[in-house]
């Protein structure tokens, strides 16, 4: 398992570096072909030459290879590297710090995925199992067909509803029942609140959740329906162990690897952002935070979110693969 684990923490690093240039060269590319973003430091102003060139030196933009076409600029990549390793992410346009910006950024969208984690994990491992112990019942089919109108109903129609439709009403019925300063009114708040971000949270994950758990619900119910044909299955069952034992110790635990993947999955998507989540909903997120930064050509911020995003994405995959093999004996790492 050790050698696996550093096996895997090499690749991991060839990984990120190959991540890191090859996004260094897509916003090379695209500086080189529509422009120096140094103006969009300035909006609608107009810069004087002397203001952009100073711009430019700022954000390390004035190495004459991001005027050729075509060339890689591996001298700023480099030295974008060096300045990483020593956890300098740089600045934004506007000067604010760009670990800031994560910092400030990342909880909120962590929250987001704890609630879209938990309701995954009650809807998709309730009803799943639930499936699967009655495979081909009126509740097999009736879970299976929810989760194909679930998987019809698009998320953004859904939060859209919510918003503008739904939420105002039960806002000003928690208000007029709960009061004003109590929690139920923040649950159905239509925007996000950032003295109360749990509260606030709470309903558009819960949404987001349920958006999503359809192929969640499924994955669930056939991991199960293999376990329930395997022989360890059968030999518990002779033995006369109780069903609800073979059930959680020999059906859930061994079908949950496949389930480990799509929380990683889950977990490296949330912190990308729910870019139509936090939008909607106002959340001060990643997927905000990245949107903007594409939107108003902030290089330095682009490339420090997507870099750390990838980072941590890596860090979850490794643990994801660790977690294979305490969850199922059969499997061991060489």
């Amino acid at each position: 398992m050790g050698r696996y684990i550093l096996r895997r923490a090499v690749q991991a690093i060839g990984t990120l570096l190959l991540v890191m240039f090859l996004l260094h060269l897509l916003t090379t590319v695209a500086i080189q072909l529509n422009g120096n973003p140094a103006q969009a430091f300035f909006g609608d102003k107009i810069a004087t030459p002397a203001q952009i060139a100073a711009v430019e030196e700022r954000f390390n933009l004035d190495d004459p290879c991001y005027d050729q076409v075509g060339n890689p600029c591996l001298g700023p990549f480099v030295e974008r590297l060096g300045q990483y390793a020593q956890g300098d992410f740089g600045t934004n346009l506007r000067g604010r710090e760009v670990a800031d910006i994560v910092a400030a950024a990342a909880p909120n969208t962590l929250r987001l995925f704890c609630v879209v984690l938990v309701t995954w994990l009650v809807l998709g491992m309730v009803l799943g199992s639930v499936a699967a112990r009655r495979r081909g019942s009126p509740s097999d089919h009736g879970i299976r067909l929810t989760s194909v109108l679930i998987d019809a109903f698009p998320v953004f129609v859904l939060l859209i509803v919510y918003r503008y439709v739904v939420a105002v009403p039960l806002h000003n019925w928690a208000e007029d029942t709960f009061g004003a300063n109590s929690w139920p009114p923040y649950w159905f708040k239509p925007s996000f609140d950032p003295d109360h971000p749990w509260a606030t949270v709470l309903v558009p994950g819960i949404l987001l959740g349920l958006a999503g758990s359809a192929a969640f619900i499924r994955l669930v119910r056939a991991s199960q329906l293999e376990s329930y044909q395997g022989d360890h299955v059968r030999t518990a069952r002779s033995k006369g162990l109780g069903e609800r034992h073979v059930v959680v110790h020999h059906v859930v635990r061994n079908s949950s690897v496949p389930v480990v993947t799509a929380v990683g999955l889950t977990f490296a998507e949330a912190l990308g952002g729910a870019v139509i989540t936090e939008g909607l909903m106002n959340i001060y997120g990643m997927g905000g935070i990245l949107w903007g930064a594409v939107r108003d050509d902030d290089v330095s911020l682009v490339l420090g979110v997507v870099t750390l995003l990838a980072a941590v994405t890596v860090v979850v995959m490794i643990l994801v693969d660790i977690a294979y093999a305490l969850l199922d004996p059969r499997i061991r790492y060489e």
